[in-house]
């Protein structure tokens, strides 16, 4: 009881201590806020992604979800007038959580590149309908409003706020995740990777498991749609591309998998290098982004997160 006690308060220091650092990082660089923020939004569907890769699971089909939320945001605006953030990015989680469920029961059957091509295929269904369907702006999309938040009037949150309520968004679900993590069925994930006979032998059920796993990673990449496109103004079936979930996946083996803080290190670290790599190497940054990424995987094949780990260790040496 004691172990889980001081666990708990753990999780809940470190998720405090990323949003306060977040915060303080986006008031002392305000150039840099918009760049933040859009990570964070991506970060949200890349630990989504995490939570199946631990499982063993590699899925191209977190676009899907991504842009769901995003969707949701902009036809509950456009269509049910609704202006206020909360209810807008709940519905964008459920909306999310709900389409993922309807599709994990039947992804939780397979495995390894059947899970894989299955998920890459769902998405691409969808952009394929957006695309076509002109009510919803086809290829061309439409715009989103700037929200409101509780007392303040329509369309008065500043970038800033904004940016304060997305930290704080992603703060809370570092603490959430990383609680789950260190439950039962948290643990189940790595034992399911290792060897999923086994898991079944103990007495529990990977099907299971992986289901809600997946339905959170669903709920999770609608949440960061739906606070991307506050911050963006505008969405559009791309959100729903193959190339925005590799993008996630490319993001989740940046950060790392090892907790739940570990993706939107390596989703900001992502945007930082995009960003520069379009300011000083416009028609190369593709090549710069690939030389990280191998440079990562060589060196450093636990991710970024593997950094703060080597320091911890040292120091312990040290001391």
């Amino acid at each position: 009881m004691k172990v889980s006690s001081m666990l708990r308060q753990q999780h809940a220091l470190i998720a405090l201590l990323a949003t306060l650092v977040l915060i303080a990082l986006g008031i002392g660089l305000s150039s840099w806020q918009f760049v933040v923020v859009v990570a964070l939004a991506k970060g949200l569907a890349a630990l989504g992604l995490v939570l199946l890769l631990r499982c063993g699971l590699v899925s191209f089909g977190q676009g899907l979800y991504y842009c769901a939320g995003a969707y949701a945001v902009g036809m509950a605006m456009s269509y049910l007038g609704i202006r206020d953030l909360v209810p807008l990015l709940l519905l964008a989680t459920v909306s999310a959580a709900l389409i993922a469920a309807l599709l994990g029961v039947l992804l939780s059957r397979y495995r390894d590149i059947f899970f894989a091509i299955l998920t890459l295929a769902f998405t691409m269904i969808l952009y394929g309908l957006l695309i076509r369907n002109p009510v919803l702006g086809g290829s061309d999309g439409f715009n989103v409003l700037s929200p409101g938040f509780f007392l303040l009037a329509d369309g008065a949150l500043s970038r800033r706020t904004m940016f304060i309520i997305t930290a704080v968004v992603v703060g809370v679900s570092i603490w959430a995740v990383q609680r789950y993590l260190a439950t039962p069925m948290g643990r189940l994930g790595p034992a399911m990777k290792d060897n999923e006979i086994r898991v079944e032998y103990l007495g529990a059920s990977a099907r299971r498991n992986i289901f809600w796993n997946y339905t959170l990673a669903g709920a999770l990449a609608g949440l960061g749609g739906g606070l991307t496109s506050f911050s963006i103004g505008h969405i559009d079936p791309d959100l729903a591309f193959w190339t925005t979930s590799g993008e996630f996946l490319f993001i989740a083996i940046l950060g790392g998998t090892r907790n739940a803080y570990a993706p939107f290190l390596g989703a900001i670290a992502l945007e930082l290098i995009r960003s520069l790599a379009f300011q000083y190497v416009p028609n190369a940054w593709q090549i710069v982004i690939g030389v990280s990424m191998l440079v990562i995987i060589i060196f450093l094949p636990g991710g970024l997160i593997s950094i703060a780990r080597l320091w911890l260790r040292s120091s312990a040496r040290g001391g």
